[in-house]
């Protein structure tokens, strides 16, 4: 056999592992499970609700405007449980700074985006408090974060009454600066008549932020360290409890956006508003095919994770199904998601 010879009977077997590595490369990213279940429900509702609204692109725009908030919020949660904690104070973070911002917006006459700042800074301390009692104390995130929420609730319903005698605060429109915000945060672009929500947009730039830190940053790096093995990750000086910490205020700080987003859509605020969102947020992660047990997950498949939330929610409007069995729907697409998740990254190891 020449040389020539037996390099084209080596073709074969190298063109091969070649297909079966790039094979397993895209069967291991944590949002193929995600992006089949996207489809799929897609192509559920077009059947069923098709005629009813579903495929028009005002139907779109209202499943992905229910997904852009609870996108935003499951992005930063996704990098948090990446790392290996959760944050289940985020309903009651979003709660909380939506009210201090209407307060001091309506009641106090403050400048809009002034009251927004602060309301930003209070969601900053209260990710900081998390993350370092947290890493201080040993701990669990969930134990920790579980008593933030209902600390947060009780205070913003017993100050809220304190200050104002009531439990929702609205007249945002009549405020300073109320314009140029509703441009930034409640806005709508229109395209083929329908109008779509400007939070879509905040909603693809945040994750796109994020999947450029987690796939092309150091940072990113640190926090699937940091929840893969922390003391190796501490081995080899990743700053662990920094990181932790500051992915305790992303979470925050996507709840505060959120509240201001649905503060000056509604001009107002309630003190029960974002009342489990928090466990929404998470189910949209697990969906995304981020593990419970950290070092594994992407933003990608948060961000999936939403738009089949707000698919389903909206779908089931379009079917007309009764909406008490959405949270049917939602445990079983939850369970399902785990094991389709749990399949693919088997076969994956397999090929």
């Amino acid at each position: 056999m020449t040389a020539s010879q037996a390099t084209l009977g080596q073709q074969p077997l190298a063109s091969g592992v070649a297909r079966t590595g790039a094979l397993r490369r895209v069967l291991v990213r944590p949002e193929m499970g995600a992006l089949a279940g996207s489809i799929a429900v897609w192509v559920f509702f077009a059947i069923v609700a098709g005629r009813s609204g579903f495929l028009s692109l005002g139907g779109a725009a209202t499943y992905l405007q229910v997904a852009a908030e609870l996108g935003i919020l499951s992005v930063a949660v996704a990098l948090l449980m990446i790392a290996g904690e959760f944050d289940l104070s985020i309903g009651s973070t979003l709660g909380a700074t939506g009210m201090i911002l209407s307060v001091l917006a309506a009641q106090y006459g403050w400048n809009i985006w002034l009251a927004a700042c602060i309301a930003m800074l209070v969601a900053l301390v209260i990710g900081f408090l998390n993350g370092y009692v947290v890493l201080r104390t040993g701990l669990p995130s969930f134990i920790v974060t579980l008593a933030s929420l209902f600390i947060l609730r009780g205070l913003t319903i017993a100050i809220t009454r304190i200050l104002t005698g009531r439990t929702q605060i609205g007249g945002l429109a009549q405020v300073p600066g109320y314009d140029s915000a509703r441009v930034i945060f409640a806005s709508s672009l229109t395209v083929g008549g329908a109008q779509f929500a400007v939070s879509i947009l905040w909603w693809l730039v945040i994750a796109a932020l994020a999947t450029w830190v987690l796939l092309r940053t150091p940072f990113g790096n640190w926090i699937f360290g940091s929840g893969g093995n922390v003391q190796a990750a501490r081995n080899v000086g990743v700053p662990v409890d920094r990181v932790k910490i500051a992915l305790f205020m992303a979470t925050a700080a996507a709840a505060c956006l959120v509240a201001i987003i649905q503060a000056v859509e509604f001009t107002g605020a309630d003190v029960l508003r974002g009342d489990g969102q928090e466990f929404y947020a998470i189910i949209a992660v697990v969906v995304g095919g981020t593990l419970l047990t950290g070092g594994y997950g992407s933003a990608i498949g948060a961000m999936l994770g939403a738009l089949i939330f707000g698919m389903v929610r909206q779908g089931i409007v379009f079917a007309r199904v009764d909406a008490d069995w959405f949270q049917v729907v939602l445990g079983a697409m939850l369970l399902i998601a785990v094991l389709v998740n749990r399949f693919v990254r088997e076969r994956a190891m397999k090929v």
